[in-house]
């Protein structure tokens, strides 16, 4: 077998302990050196103060050198230590948020065109004018369709004078068959005569009928007449502010195809509105009723506060994103905001109050070892509930109980306080066991024992199902207290508290990560609150520092 060359350390170096030990050993001596009386420079000593002197020596140097290993030591200890970054479990308020940008608006903005052609001769508000109901704005020139009316006046009157004749016409004829009738009647004139007087009389009738329609068609004409002879003049249909003025005095309208737009006007500026465009992964947390907070470019300084008023179902896809309208309504009663300012909005989709909480580093910890693969085979760990009667106490909290409710849940909460508590002992015993509930204020130490590396999916479905239907059971006398309404709350609850999201955290127990399987709820993106086997102020592994060269 080849030999290795020894490779010898360099010629200045020295070992920090022998640095140490010879840094000690020169102060002694000089201490050493400095209690001698002026005596000892005398050229000859007794032999015995010399003794003396020497094993006073070697006992401050080994007195030294023993201080120097305890320090070595005890700084080698805080280094092992100080491997680990870490972090404490703090309480307080976790606020989440969804972020979204969009562009104000006035609730009801009213277009104003004209349904006429003709040329303004009159703008009668501008930029920014306030205007009310039915009020005047433009006028367009009404000649043309003031001699149309008095062509149409005159088309009647000719029809009048038409009907008149042709009435005269009609009587005659009337009377001209009376008498033949008559004379036919008795055989002194031909039947042909009384035929042909018949006749005469049913064309006398209808000339009538159509001189009377042909009065009624130049009416309506004239009628049709008058009313675009009102629409020459330009009124606001509600109470607004002018937001856009697009004709000039003078310019010609062509109402052919569609009316063209004159005025914007804005209904209610105190009250406007934001559509934001909401991404589709977000869109599921948005509630009407949610708060929203805002800020505009142009006032940088100031936050405004909305409310979600609607979330919309048409979808709009941009490069293959996906985006849903919401609406937010604003109260601008000062009338600090403006219609087109570009915002950015925060919707607040869940607020956690008084809860503990942890970084997110924390939750992405995992040991080298794991990371590395070089881990050991699946490892049972026990998981403790701790915080699950908190939990509990809290959804019940929500629900606003009498004195008789009450009294049944503090009695199913003990209950299952006694249970752990029982379950803890002999558990503790034999390493574990297999009690859903533990920890928390007075429960026992139960917990469930589950093999990391080997539970998938279906193993915690199972679990999880597991400890709903012993939830039930437990609190069954409870529930059967509550109204239909708080009974439908409590199941939502407590089904979102077993099925809630499980995750390792790593707490530094005597220098060294010991994991524990917690709750993990809200997060606002840097922490995330957190419940079970943890207490405020508990040391959290956040990451490992890199190895002392």
């Amino acid at each position: 077998m080849p030999q290795v060359p020894h490779k010898s350390p360099p010629r200045n170096y020295r070992s920090p302990l022998s640095s140490t030990v010879n840094l000690f050993r020169t102060g002694a001596l000089a201490f050493v050196d400095s209690l001698r009386p002026d005596s000892m420079s005398a050229p000859r000593k007794a032999p015995n103060s010399r003794f003396a002197r020497r094993i006073g020596i070697a006992v401050a140097v080994l007195a030294l050198i023993a201080a120097g290993l305890w320090f070595w030591n005890q700084r080698k200890g805080d280094s092992a230590e100080s491997g680990y970054r870490t972090g404490a479990v703090e309480r307080g308020d976790i606020r989440v948020a969804i972020s979204a940008t969009g562009t104000l608006s006035a609730i009801s903005t009213v277009t104003v065109g004209s349904q006429i052609s003709g040329q303004v001769t009159d703008v009668l508000v501008d930029f920014n004018d306030r205007v009310k109901k039915d009020q005047i704005i433009a006028k367009i020139d009404p000649a043309s369709y003031e001699a149309q009316i008095q062509q149409g006046s005159a088309a009647i009157a000719s029809a009048q004078a038409s009907l008149r004749q042709m009435q005269a016409t009609l009587r005659n004829a009337e009377l001209d068959y009376q008498r033949k009738a008559d004379l036919g009647k008795q055989k002194l004139v031909a039947q042909s005569d009384v035929d042909l007087a018949r006749a005469a009389r049913d064309q006398a009738q209808a000339q009538v009928n159509s001189a009377q329609a042909q009065i009624r068609q130049q009416t309506a004409s004239t009628q049709t007449t008058r009313i675009n002879l009102s629409r020459t003049v330009i009124r606001s249909p509600v109470d607004g502010v002018v937001l856009t003025r697009t004709i000039e005095p003078g310019q010609t309208v062509a109402a052919s195809l569609q009316a063209p737009e004159l005025f914007k006007i804005a209904e209610d500026l105190a009250k406007m509105k934001i559509e934001l465009a909401v991404d589709e992964a977000d869109i599921g947390q948005v509630k009407v009723g949610q708060a929203v907070s805002f800020t505009a470019d142009a006032f940088a300084d100031r936050q405004f506060k909305g409310v979600v008023d609607q979330v919309r179902l048409s979808a709009t896809t941009t490069s293959n994103v996906v985006t849903y309208p919401v609406v937010v309504t604003v109260d601008n009663s000062d009338g600090t905001l403006l219609p087109g300012l570009t915002v950015n909005a925060e919707i607040e989709v869940s607020r956690r109050n008084n809860v503990l909480k942890v970084s997110n580093a924390a939750l992405r910890y995992k040991p080298a070892s794991e990371e590395s693969g070089n881990a050991p085979g699946p490892q049972a760990v026990t998981v403790r509930g701790g915080g699950m009667t908190d939990d509990f106490s809290r959804v019940a909290a929500g629900l606003k109980l009498d004195a008789e409710q009450q009294a049944a849940f503090d009695a199913a909460i003990q209950a299952m306080r006694e249970r752990m508590a029982a379950r803890a002992a002999p558990q503790t015993a034999n390493g574990g066991g297999s009690s859903l509930f533990g920890g928390g204020r007075g429960g026992g130490g139960g917990g469930m024992r589950i093999v990391m590396g080997g539970a998938g999916g279906d193993m915690q479905a199972q679990l999880r199902q597991r400890m709903l239907e012993r939830t039930t059971q437990q609190f069954a006398p409870f529930r059967s207290t509550l109204t239909p309404a708080q009974q439908q709350q409590w199941d939502a609850q407590i089904a979102a508290l077993v099925g809630a999201k499980r995750a390792p955290l790593y707490k530094l127990v005597n220098g060294k990560p010991q994991m524990t399987m917690v709750r993990v709820g809200a997060s606002d993106g840097s922490s995330t609150e957190v419940s079970g086997d943890i207490k405020e102020g508990d040391p959290i592994v956040t990451g490992e520092r890199a190895a002392e060269k």
